[in-house]
């Protein structure tokens, strides 16, 4: 059998098991995704909850520990997000109160003008360099520890919404500067569930309502075209492409986690990147919640001959950026010796390899907050209503069961990474495939053993 036979009966094989597997069989989802309810009754009540939790950031308590906009974002819902992200994809894309008001936005005073080309060229660049902005200054500026600082940036980032849907068609905000448009690009690309075309119906239709519009709903807010799409990554699950077709043709189904990581086609630099980076932002997010960052802190003041944070914490940052940069490169110099690819095509591919690994140290250092810190969503909730309660622990479960569960976790993505590798490997560089997995394995263990030794120490708390 010829590859491009091969190709061709797998895709037939899959898209029958998509069939079987399509959650859209079931008519009480299915109709109630086509609906005028869905999305808008989740981004009602979300975008209630948002205007609240800015509200309380902004003229609550000043102190975090004391402001419920402070644990309801950081220790509720930024460490749930992840695990959403695995679990339904970019679904909270499509009921984000950011993304509902740029549709508000566009819908009474849009221009609706095509996105510029610089932003389709780089726009995921934009996305990793916001991102590192950001991360930057939550440690220089104490934005997380302060509900001042928390609600700033929220409001930053809500005229930056206004501003692209005043003058940008559909989500432009969404899908070429959003941060976290990025961040849950990419682990969608390993989480359960897909949405796509089902190829021999959609072979023959020409209307392409999904992309366009009709009557029933506008076209893809993100610009999608469920008949080409080939990854998850930028699809919301807005349910406009299921209102829109004519043919039923569209179909959501649950699928092995990592496994869109295993057939990427045209791997992106921009995307790989953004994949490593986050490593690096994990080693700092952990590293500086330590007894020894103080340590670190007090050598770096020496060396350096400055007291000033800002200074000191930057060189960490672009030295905790620039390791896994430099080991995946590294790694890639190797492989390149048998799988003979360059290394930038090497750094592209198994990028995204990391990824599993990404999301399970990402959920990892979260659950720490959730977990020892997640009483503090319901005792800064409670005192909303002048009820003082007295608690000397914020806590759900102790250390030890939340390290367990973070190794746990590592272990869980380490080797959902390291069959990644084995899958792009088999499907690149057949011949090569077991020496090339084997490179690529080399780092993700090392990878992961950092991460446990950095979980398994005491961590400080937020709140």
């Amino acid at each position: 059998m010829s590859k491009l036979d091969k190709k061709l009966s797998d895709e037939t094989k899959a898209s029958q098991e998509q069939r079987g597997n399509n959650l859209l069989n079931n008519k009480i989802l299915k109709n109630f995704i086509k609906s005028k309810w869905y999305p808008g009754i989740f981004q009602l009540f979300v975008g209630i909850v948002f205007a609240f939790i800015v509200f309380e950031l902004l003229t609550g308590p000043d102190e975090a520990h004391d402001n419920f906009g402070t644990a309801g974002t950081w220790v509720l819902w930024w460490p749930i997000l992840p695990i959403l992200l695995f679990l339904t994809g970019r679904f909270w894309c499509a009921i984000c109160p950011f993304g509902a008001l740029s549709d508000v936005v566009q819908k009474f005073v849009g221009s609706k003008k095509p996105v510029p080309k610089f932003l389709r060229k780089y726009g995921v660049w934009l996305i990793d360099a916001m991102f590192l902005a950001i991360t930057w200054s939550d440690h220089v500026f104490g934005v997380v520890e302060s509900p001042r600082g928390s609600g700033t940036l929220l409001l930053l980032i809500t005229i930056g919404v206004i501003f692209s849907g005043a003058f940008w068609e559909r989500r432009t905000w969404c899908r070429y500067l959003c941060f976290l448009g990025g961040l849950s690009g990419n682990y969608s690309r390993a989480g359960m569930l897909q949405l796509r075309g089902t190829k021999d119906i959609c072979a023959k239709c020409t209307a392409a309502h999904c992309y366009k519009g009709s009557e029933r709903a506008e076209g893809c807010p993100m610009f999608e075209f469920p008949k080409t799409m080939e990854d998850n990554a930028e699809c919301n699950f807005c349910g406009n492409c299921v209102k829109n077709c004519p043919n039923n043709s569209i179909q959501i189904s649950l699928r092995p986690p990592t496994k869109e990581l295993w057939f990427i086609r045209k791997p992106r630099l921009d995307a790989s990147f953004l994949a490593v980076v986050i490593m690096g932002i994990v080693f700092v997010q952990n590293i500086t919640m330590l007894e020894i960052w103080d340590g670190m802190l007090a050598w770096l003041e020496n060396v350096t001959g400055t007291q000033n944070y800002a200074i000191t914490f930057t060189i960490t940052f672009i030295i905790a950026m620039a390791i896994p940069v430099a080991l995946l490169s590294i790694t890639g110099l190797v492989a390149k010796t048998f799988n003979k690819a360059s290394l930038k095509e090497n750094f592209t591919k198994y990028g995204y390899a990391l990824i599993p690994l990404d999301m399970a140290a990402h959920i990892a250092h979260n659950l720490f907050h959730l977990l020892a810190e997640g009483k503090s969503v319901f005792y800064t909730f409670i005192e909303l209503f002048g009820v003082e309660i007295q608690h000397t622990s914020s806590a759900i479960l102790d250390d030890p069961t939340i390290q367990a569960f973070q190794f746990i976790l590592i272990a869980i993505g380490t080797l959902g990474s390291i069959y990644t590798v084995y899958k792009i490997s088999k499907n690149n560089y057949e011949s090569k495939k077991v020496s090339t997995t084997i490179v690529y394995s080399i780092l993700l263990i090392l990878l992961a053993v950092v991460n446990i030794m950095l979980f398994s120490l005491p961590m400080a708390m937020r709140m």
